[in-house]
């Protein structure tokens, strides 16, 4: 197709089709002539995941370029791949190391990766940003005085590992690894809001359940 097709299937203006491909968001079109390109179903599905991933995650340009460009590196293995997208992904800054309270949660995840068995997630502790997101999420509970730690986070862990295994039951339906750590990606950005607001229907329809509406 041309690009004005494209901009008319994908409702995204020619424009910024133009600038998405200048800054290397979509692959460069198949050229007919000096002035004319064509493209295809694949730079249609790629111009949608660009779409949700600037609109809807508020992604800037850059990290959206470097985290198609992980998902296009055919060099890197599958876990790799997928693992380097997501981290690409905006994320909470580096705890503070001197405070106390993110020693302690430091150690409440340590305990509760032993407890589970999550011998993978615990060579990464120093560099991934699932777990300096659930240190800090921790540490902060301890500052407020809620003893919140390895215990009562295990029974929330093994549900989020049964979530773990449809989410890669699912990719693993897409033909193409690029495929897989979009569709992964694109997870990230849409499944996690939505299982947020699952998880507060649950609540209030729990709440409901054993309270009432009084």
């Amino acid at each position: 197709m041309r690009l004005a097709r494209l901009s008319e299937r994908s409702g995204v203006s020619a424009a910024t089709i133009k600038y998405y491909l200048r800054e290397g968001l979509l692959p460069p079109g198949r050229q007919v002539n000096a002035t004319t390109s064509e493209y295809d179903e694949e730079h249609l599905r790629r111009l949608r995941l660009v779409r949700a991933m600037i609109q809807v995650g508020r992604m800037p340009v850059a990290t959206v370029r470097e985290v198609l460009g992980h998902a296009d590196d055919d060099s890197l293995g599958r876990t790799i791949r997928l693992g380097a997208a997501l981290w690409a992904l905006p994320q909470v800054p580096e705890p503070d190391a001197d405070d106390e309270h993110v020693r302690a949660a430091h150690h409440e995840v340590g305990a509760l990766l032993d407890r589970l068995g999550w011998e993978n997630a615990k060579q990464l502790t120093t560099i991934s940003p699932a777990y300096r997101s659930l240190v800090v999420a921790v540490a902060a509970f301890r500052r407020l005085g809620y003893d919140w730690g390895a215990e009562q986070l295990a029974p929330y862990a093994e549900l989020m590992h049964r979530t773990a295994v449809l989410d890669l039951d699912n990719m693993e339906e897409h033909p193409s690894d690029a495929e897989r750590v979009e569709f992964a990606v694109l997870g990230a950005i849409l499944n996690e809001p939505a299982l947020q607001a699952l998880h507060r229907l649950a609540q209030e329809e729990e709440s409901a359940r054993r309270y009432g509406f009084e």
